[in-house]
């Protein structure tokens, strides 16, 4: 059957089902969709009566299943309207009169087609197969374990959709229980490729079908000769969800350009008056040095901070990029119709008082008028932004202008102030600070797409709570990770499973367990709190790219050298199985009550000498790519002793062009805060009081160059 005859066949079947006024097909009507997008079933049919269902069973030729066929009854098990391995004509008699007897006791009003007469297929492996309309991702693909492992471990591993042969391929070595797959305890290694098939398969269906709200293939009995679905569900939409206002890549740059890189700001709400927000954010802007024109509008003022006022935004001169607002919610729809009409190209609204206390009409509003007129909005309810290399702060809060190579965005004005701090505090130099708020327009994929053609940008890292538009987001991280790492912090991670689902597969699809699959699939590094966050986007830039999986655990102290080791497990990284050639040579450095091996330990009391040569040997040892360094406070090599040869002998390589990603744990007094903060600002990613922590970063790093295709491995 050709692509456009299938189509036309479903959509035929589709519209039937509508027009009766039902969203799930019968079983019957799912075998159809089933075969017309090649998804194997076993060979069935209907028997309306007890005489049909004999001679069903008869051309079979041994044991059947029995399943009612209700459009009223969803799940059929529950209506007791399932019998396994039914044999003989007597049996097939007696079962398919309790199935209808069952199925009448259950829903006494249900309208009975008749009982699906279906081959019993051989035993093999029990899987999951199906899709979800995930409410930001759109159709999402799912695979996972059948039988119990599905339904109390939730062992199961989403994709967008649709998937070619090889991203299917891979959702069967993602779930944690992969190895039943490959054959335990005697059994035969199941069909990977059949059992792919019916996933992309699966996920070309809901891809052509839009109003698909959810498939079903559960379970589907995968052995060595194929994988066939012993039941198909297939629940519709009640309804499709509004399409979103997009735009392409060069519309986002042009307005993000304008945004990022004003020549101009008009301030809406200025004040000269101290303790209003409109006077905090003239302040910041003037007193932060911005260099391009910044025009206050108040219409009761004629100059504020030294600048001329303007009444209206309509009557400032020249062009404006950017319109700051700083006036009540309910005055900034009326002043939004002056921005549009003035043609500012963006809007940055500060003010709360929309959405996020339940005034959706007056959030619709301006979004509606800066539709009309072309005008991006950020916000509303943010605490404004902050692009340092054009010496603009543009916010009510307190200025920060330490230039680097940072982007960070977040969605709640508590947690960009943490990154303020932050940044601060650790001296970690930033292109941009931007909040988002409700994200009435602009969000994490326009921001995404302006980071990555940036050229002060060299790591982005974003605090979320949801995407608007979860495809846009993964295409943005797409193009953006094979040039620069992108980190997300994902809060409400416990909101999982919330919404209803008429399927095993809806039910299973908590929206944290999608998030994690398709973040991963994109390639974005997930931190797991508000510190790694930070943390992970401080130290990503100063990391060189590895160049090969092995790390080299070198540690003053045996019990940080274990977990060391074990932080290097927990990070999916390899633990070097050093050769004797290696092992020989690290020996030649350290006492004999030390121990080479990985980790190499060299024992608290050795000197700085004996720290040096380790080193050293790490770094000029081709088949070693990463060194985690575990240093213990002694008087005999005092900690800023230990920075000092770590950094000198770290850059000594660096400048012959020797550059490997070195991490330091470092455990003693007070002093090894200062020694910490001396090998970070050199380029060793080092910190005080935690194992943990430098490992994780290293983690971070790695899985980064895995996405973007610099270390093999895959993602």
């Amino acid at each position: 059957m050709g692509a456009e005859d299938r189509m036309l066949r479903v959509r035929a079947l589709l519209d039937s089902v509508r027009a009766e006024g039902r969203t799930a097909l019968t079983a019957p009507e799912g075998k159809v969709v089933a075969e017309a997008y090649g998804i194997a079933v076993p060979g069935e049919e209907l028997a309306r009566d007890v005489e049909e269902a004999v001679a069903c069973a008869a051309r079979f030729g041994g044991p059947v299943v029995l399943k009612i066929v209700s459009p009223d009854i969803l799940h059929k098990s529950d209506a007791g309207g399932v019998v396994v391995g039914v044999e003989g004509a007597a049996r097939v008699r007696a079962a398919f009169r309790r199935i209808v007897d069952n199925a009448r006791a259950y829903a006494p009003e249900a309208r009975i087609h008749g009982v699906q007469v279906q081959e019993l297929l051989p035993r093999g492996q029990e899987v999951i197969v199906g899709a979800v309309t995930d409410p930001t991702f759109g159709k999402v693909v799912a695979f996972g374990l059948g039988g119990v492992l599905v339904e109390v471990l939730k062992d199961v591993t989403f994709r967008l959709a649709p998937v070619d042969a090889d991203e299917a391929l891979s959702m069967l070595d993602s779930i944690r229980a992969a190895q039943v797959l490959d054959g335990v305890r005697g059994q035969p290694a199941v069909d990977r490729r059949a059992v792919a098939e019916q996933i992309r398969r699966v996920s070309e269906l809901v891809a052509d079908f839009p109003e698909i709200a959810e498939v079903d293939l559960n379970p589907v009995i995968a052995t060595a000769r194929g994988a066939v679905a012993a039941d198909v569900r297939v629940i519709l939409a009640e309804s499709l969800p509004p399409v979103r206002r997009s735009y392409t890549r060069e519309e986002i740059l042009t307005s993000m350009r304008r945004l990022m890189r004003p020549s101009s700001v008009a301030v809406i709400g200025a004040s000269g008056e101290p303790g209003k927000i409109g006077n905090s954010v003239m302040r910041n802007l003037v007193d932060g040095g911005f260099p391009g024109e910044i025009h206050p509008v108040n219409p009761k003022a004629d100059d504020i901070l030294g600048r001329k006022a303007y009444k209206s935004v309509t009557d400032v001169p020249g062009e404006v990029d950017v319109a700051v607002f700083a006036i009540p919610a309910r005055f900034v729809a009326a002043a939004l119709e002056e921005v549009g009409r003035r043609k500012i190209p963006n809007a940055v609204l500060i003010p709360s008082g929309f959405a996020e206390i339940g005034e959706h009409a007056l959030q619709a509003e301006i979004v509606a008028i800066a539709e009309r007129h072309g005008v991006r909005l950020l916000g509303p309810n943010i605490y404004g932004y902050y692009s340092t290399w054009q010496d603009l702060c543009a916010t009510f809060c307190t200025p920060y202008d330490v230039k680097g190579g940072v982007a960070l965005t977040s969605q709640s004005g508590g947690i960009g102030m943490a990154v303020l701090g932050f940044a601060r505090s650790t001296k970690t130099g930033v292109s941009a600070i931007v909040g988002l708020g409700n994200k009435s327009d602009v969000d994490e994929d326009d921001l995404l797409t302006w980071f990555c053609e940036d050229p002060h940008t060299e790591c982005i890292a974003m605090h979320l709570e949801d995407l608007k538009d979860g495809r846009a987001f993964v295409e943005a991280a797409r193009a953006t990770v094979p040039r620069k790492p992108v980190v997300v912090l994902k809060a409400g991670r416990t909101a999982a499973g919330a919404r209803a689902a008429g399927s095993h597969t809806g039910a299973l699809a908590g929206d944290d367990a999608v998030y994690d699959d398709i973040l991963r699939q994109a390639g974005v590094i997930r931190a797991p709190g508000l510190k790694e966050m930070l943390e992970y986007a401080r130290a990503l830039p100063v990391l060189p790219t590895p160049k090969g999986d092995n790390v080299v655990v070198i540690t003053g102290a045996g019990g940080s050298g274990v977990l060391l080791s074990d932080a290097v497990t927990d990070n999916g990284l390899s633990l070097m199985e050093i050769p004797p050639d290696l092992d020989t040579a690290f020996r030649a450095f350290i006492p004999p009550f030390g121990a080479a091996g990985n980790p190499v330990d060299i024992t608290g009391g050795e000197p700085p000498s004996t720290y040096e040569a380790t080193i050293r040997l790490g770094m000029e040892d081709p088949r070693i790519h990463a060194l985690v360094l575990g240093y213990w406070h002694t008087i005999v090599t005092p900690p800023m002793v230990f920075a000092e040869l770590t950094a000198r002998v770290v850059e000594e390589f660096r400048a012959r062009g020797v550059e490997k990603p070195v991490v330091a744990s470092l455990a003693g007094d007070v002093e090894v805060e200062e020694a910490g903060r001396y090998l970070f600002e050199r380029g060793v990613v080092a910190y005080p009081y935690t194992t943990e922590m430098p490992v994780a970063v290293l983690g971070a790093k790695y899985r980064w160059a895995r996405a973007a295709g610099l270390l093999g491995g895959g993602s």
